[in-house]
């Protein structure tokens, strides 16, 4: 059994999200999703178990993803918060490898 772990700040909003993603020998996954953030909070409330190879083959139509979008609305459509989940479910999952990940925003003036 792996357990993935994910801490997610999501940028000018100032939320910050943890994942605990337990990954099982069958590729299956338990996401427990937290959050500053009432929508991604829940969006982690509306995910439980999901299967990996699922969730890898459909993509944005996956749990994760589709679920994603339905509560992550307006300006919020662009969070990263979904992007973290999927990737803890992959490392629990055992299909990668934890790496940080990052995205850098300036203006140019």
């Amino acid at each position: 059994m792996k357990v993935a772990r994910a801490e997610i700040r999501a940028g000018i909003c100032g939320f910050r999200t943890q994942v605990r993603a337990e990954g099982d020998d069958n590729y299956h996954v338990n996401l427990e999703v937290t959050s500053d953030c009432e929508k991604v909070r829940g969006l982690g409330a509306d995910l439980g178990q999901v299967s990996v190879f699922d969730e890898l083959r459909f993509g944005q139509e996956g749990t994760i993803l589709s679920t994603a979008h339905r509560h992550l609305k307006g300006c919020c459509s662009a969070c990263v918060a979904p992007v973290g989940i999927f990737k803890a479910m992959q490392v629990a999952g055992g299909v990668a490898l934890p790496a940080d990940m990052g995205i850098s925003l300036q203006l140019e003036s």
